[in-house]
């Protein structure tokens, strides 16, 4: 399915959680929840950082890790946005040197452009995204970055609905 472009360009913001909430939860040790001691005091625990969702029983969870490519100029062109309408998305960057970028918009049947949006995250912090919210694959800013993911899957169609768009949109990174 085409999904027609209402927004021709939008800039990156920092990402930030209470911009984020709509979409999903910003997972890091700099949260704004307080932490808790643990292993005997050698280590600090965030909890409840996020909610993981899997809406289908026969799903199982995959583990697997994304190598992505580093994307290095000033502006991006989205051309398209996917979903899992089943389930949490969970991403934890592995080895990411400074930062990368997170795209996402509302919508329920189909993307609604008009409430597009993206986030320059760092390097310390992880995102999910709630079950069916619609984003652009994660994009790997300046380096090779590898992100852990977990995600519900039942090797189905309904795992990923992707809706390419009928003209891309630019993402400034400035």
């Amino acid at each position: 399915m085409t999904v027609k472009a209402e927004v021709k360009s939008i800039t990156a913001e920092p990402l930030e959680s209470k911009a984020y909430a709509p979409f999903g939860a910003v997972v890091s040790a700099q949260a704004d929840t307080a932490a808790t001691s643990a292993n005997m005091g050698t280590a600090k625990r965030f909890n409840k950082l996020g909610r993981l969702e899997n809406l289908r029983p026969a799903a199982a969870p995959n583990l697997c890790v994304f190598r992505s490519s580093p994307f290095q100029d000033p502006s991006f062109e989205i051309r398209l946005v996917e979903r899992h309408l089943h389930s949490t998305q969970l991403f934890i960057p592995m080895a990411c040197e400074k930062r990368y970028l997170v795209v996402v918009c509302s919508g329920a049947d189909k993307p609604d452009l008009a409430t597009l949006r993206a986030f320059i995250a760092r390097k310390d912090q992880g995102i999910t995204y709630h079950p069916g919210v619609w984003h652009h694959p994660l994009i790997a800013l300046d380096q090779v970055t590898d992100f852990a993911c977990v995600v519900w899957e039942d090797d189905s169609a309904d795992d990923c609905e992707v809706h390419k768009l009928e003209s891309y949109i630019a993402v400034d990174l400035t």
